[in-house]
């Protein structure tokens, strides 16, 4: 029935049973140990709009200096390792974040007018107050089922003065007066807005309240390398939900 030959049969039963040896472990020791690591590659990976371990191989050398001047400087060791990580590696040390849902992006994309405003990818340049940080943050408890309430963050670069409006929804209406009422309250003229390409802001109700307003302002769809490098002191948690 097994194929085993008369002999061979009679081998195998009678053979002694073996007690299973010690488990030996092949390949490379582990180097790059999570519990060490991740402590401080998280706060930089949730900065990034948590980019993949290929982007974040990129980004390190730039993002980690930014980190450390404006939070905390890493330990030479941790420092070393995360610079010296492959893409598949720091996948591999952010995977046990990913499963937990570490990060939550709420933001629904507006394709209708996303070639008539401009795109900008670096970080700000102008040094005056009234380039105001526009996003919105889901106040939902953890469930994104059903209606909630959303919070309308709005920061200004060069003061870090801050406007919050919660709305119901996150309606294009709702959202167009939230910041209206923002700017009423600001002790600064409006320059500039710069959000995300969330269909709240990327809308014909928004750009025809900027363009008919006296003087025009500027309307810029913000870029992942941009606000992003600045501490969490400034922006907070600006994007997601809580």
């Amino acid at each position: 029935m097994l194929g085993y030959h008369r002999k061979a049969a009679i081998r195998a039963l009678r053979a002694a049973e073996l007690a299973p040896g010690p488990r030996i472990i092949t390949g490379r020791p582990t180097t790059y140990e999570p519990k060490r690591l991740l402590p401080w590659l998280r706060p930089i990976w949730q900065a990034t709009d948590y980019a993949c371990g290929r982007r974040l191989v990129a980004m390190l050398p730039e993002w980690i200096p930014a980190y450390e001047q404006h939070e905390r400087r890493l330990p030479g060791e941790v420092r070393e390792k995360l610079l010296t990580a492959s893409g598949r590696t720091l996948d591999r040390l952010l995977e046990p974040l990913r499963a937990k849902g570490a990060g939550r992006c709420l933001t629904r994309p507006g394709t209708l007018l996303r070639h008539q405003i401009p795109i900008r990818g670096s970080v700000w340049e102008e040094g005056k107050a009234g380039w105001l940080e526009v996003d919105t943050v889901a106040l939902c408890g953890g469930s994104v089922a059903g209606e909630f309430v959303w919070m309308v963050d709005g920061v200004d670069y060069a003061t870090t003065w801050v406007e919050l409006r919660a709305i119901w929804g996150r309606g294009q209406a709702a959202t167009l007066v939230a910041l209206r009422d923002m700017e009423a309250s600001l002790p600064f003229e409006l320059l500039g807005l710069d959000s995300d390409n969330g269909g709240e802001f990327l809308n014909y109700h928004v750009m025809s309240w900027l363009q008919k307003r006296p003087r025009r302002t500027n309307w810029l769809i913000v870029g992942i390398a941009s606000r992003k490098m600045f501490p969490e002191a400034l922006f907070g948690q600006t994007e997601g939900g809580i």
